[in-house]
């Protein structure tokens, strides 16, 4: 049985970004798209227009510097390997408690589809949200060039404000 990481989010979040499940190098690491071939940490300092960083703790102060918090969709699943099409018998995160605990948040992008499709299984949507589906950014995903999935981050900078 696979475990998901405890949310990175803070009393400031407005927005948060949701996976699916780490993958096996992020859980190996303990790092949220810890795998060095995932686009996801380059196209955030991209975006967000700060020089990259392969440290985890200047990562993870990016996202929280710009109110960002991050989770995944599912808190257990089994499966070999980290694709999100080889989960099982998976368990959802406790969104309720979440939100109850992060109030603030009122913008939900999943980084992938798969994400999405996970969560609506699980979880009801809220009238008081906004939520949005991105590219996702893993290597496998070969049906976008790093700038197109770039491109469609960018989204994430119109809900900063």
């Amino acid at each position: 049985m696979k475990t998901a990481f405890e949310p990175s989010a803070d009393a400031g979040s407005r927005i948060l970004i949701l996976g699916t499940m780490p993958g096996e190098r992020s859980l190996q690491l303990q790092q949220y798209y810890g795998h060095a071939g995932n686009h996801f940490w380059k196209i955030m300092f991209n975006i967000l227009e700060r020089p990259f960083s392969s440290n985890y703790a200047e990562r993870k102060k990016l996202l929280t510097d710009h109110k960002i918090a991050l989770w995944d969709v599912l808190q257990n699943c089994e499966g070999e390997g980290s694709s999100d099409n080889a989960i099982k018998n998976e368990i959802p995160n406790d969104f309720k408690t979440f939100y109850n605990q992060y109030k603030d948040i009122k913008t939900v992008f999943f980084a992938s589809k798969k994400a999405e499709d996970f969560y609506n299984r699980y979880v009801i949507k809220s009238p008081v949200r906004s939520y949005h589906v991105l590219p996702s950014p893993s290597r496998a995903n070969t049906w976008k060039t790093y700038d197109q999935k770039a491109k469609e981050w960018r989204i994430v900078l119109e809900h900063l404000k």
